[in-house]
């Protein structure tokens, strides 16, 4: 067998797998137009029309596409003749699409087909979830979504891209996109919670809490102990896991800020989230016996939220460089520990991009990032002792403190 066989056969595969994955999906949502068999159909029609077009001419693509068209306008008319009272589209569409994603796995690349195909069965699995969330926002939320457009899509652009003020370390334009990358990724935890609800359990709260805001998570669950007592080792453990992934936030702004360091990085950051990981799964083996809810979310993507988070930064990337250029190190420990009292993330972004920029070293920029994240276990636990009970206050003293060990332990032994 050539290598054009190869090819061709490797594509088929391909299709064929993806045809059945869709396929899978919509016969157990029991469509009436397509399931397990008429899905690899389509896909495998688009490919093979695809190869052919290759080598005829683009019009057998365009059939193809036409002959699906019709089928699938045929066969929901005949839905609709029997009664079916659900005249959705969804089935169809993604019946067309599939044909696209076939031909395109010859046409174009396979890695975004694999993608893409992926997207969908992710998309029409998440039916019922996707409209409870939208039925749960209500007014406040819609508002707060329209101003992440706002500030994403009409404010960014017309900023302009250009150094200002002392060390040239204001652009408006880079700050601004800092926001918008931080207000996407906590809003992505604020959907998970408008999806799964309150009741979606420890470890969810835990993962949803972190990416929203691990600080906020602290605060609502300090409370609700200091009114059940005997929610404290569930309240322990959320507090712990919102941390943990508030050490996943930090090398996820990392590898899309500035990849090239990642992975000097990522090693001594990975093992202080591990430690905090074993921490937490010891408090999830005390906390089973307790029920797990999410503390109340709020929505992260309002504009007061984003632009005090921008000035945040700036004036965080300000102090950055004035401290370095002032007091060297020493300086920029102190920033990054004022700085990670409340929030990890402006503390993150400066020193990683003056890490990526040469401005300092990447074992710099570690250990400023580690220091900001042993300060917000400090803060944390000194909301606990503000607003939680003493039950939850023995328990996250204990967790922290071993965190605190390990960070210290990676400060002074880690090879420079």
């Amino acid at each position: 067998m050539n290598p054009n066989e190869l090819l061709s056969l490797q594509q088929l595969v391909i299709s064929l797998g993806l045809g059945l994955l869709l396929g899978l999906e919509r016969e157990r949502s029991e469509s009436i137009i397509a399931g397990i068999r008429t899905f690899p159909f389509i896909a495998l029609l688009g490919t093979v029309c695809a190869q052919l077009s290759s080598v005829t001419t683009a019009w057998v693509l365009a059939a193809g596409l036409l002959a699906v068209t019709a089928i699938v306008v045929f066969a929901n008319y005949t839905k609709i003749r029997s009664g079916e009272t659900d005249a959705g589209t969804t089935t169809e569409f993604a019946a067309l699409l599939l044909y696209a994603v076939g031909a395109y796995i010859v046409l174009g690349s396979i890695g975004p087909a694999l993608v893409l195909g992926g997207i969908m069965v992710i998309l029409l699995h998440l039916k019922e979830p996707m409209h409870r969330a939208v039925t749960a926002m209500g007014p406040h939320d819609m508002r707060a979504i329209m101003q992440l457009v706002l500030i994403s899509i009409i404010i960014l652009p017309v900023l302009p891209n250009e150094a200002y003020g002392p060390y040239g370390v204001w652009n408006p334009f880079k700050i601004w996109l800092m926001v918008v990358f931080i207000v996407g990724i906590s809003l992505s935890g604020y959907v998970l919670y408008k999806l799964f609800g309150a009741k979606a359990g420890a470890l969810l709260g835990g993962l949803i809490g972190g990416l929203v805001s691990s600080t906020a998570t602290t605060v609502s669950f300090a409370r609700r102990c200091a009114a059940e007592a005997n929610l404290a080792p569930l309240g322990a453990f959320i507090i712990m896991m919102a941390s943990c992934i508030s050490l996943v936030r930090v090398l996820v702004e990392v590898a899309v800020v500035a990849p090239g360091i990642l992975q000097a990085l990522a090693a001594p950051l990975g093992i202080m989230l591990g430690a905090c990981l074993l921490i937490a799964g010891t408090l999830y083996l005390i906390s089973r016996r307790h029920p797990g809810e999410m503390a109340e979310q709020k929505n992260p993507a309002e504009f007061k939220s984003a632009l005090f988070f921008g000035l945040l930064y700036a004036l965080v990337i300000y102090g950055v460089a004035e401290a370095k250029a002032r007091f060297g190190e020493t300086g920029l420990y102190a920033i990054s520990a004022i700085s990670g009292l409340t929030d990890m993330d402006a503390i993150t972004l400066s020193t990683t991009q003056m890490a990526a920029s040469g401005s300092i070293t990447t074992r710099l920029a570690w250990h400023s990032i580690l220091i900001a994240a042993m300060a917000n276990f400090v803060f944390k636990l000194g909301t606990v002792a503000v607003l939680g009970s003493r039950a939850l206050l023995l328990r996250t003293a204990v967790a922290f403190s071993l965190a605190l060990a390990a960070g210290t332990a990676l400060l002074l032994l880690w090879p420079w």
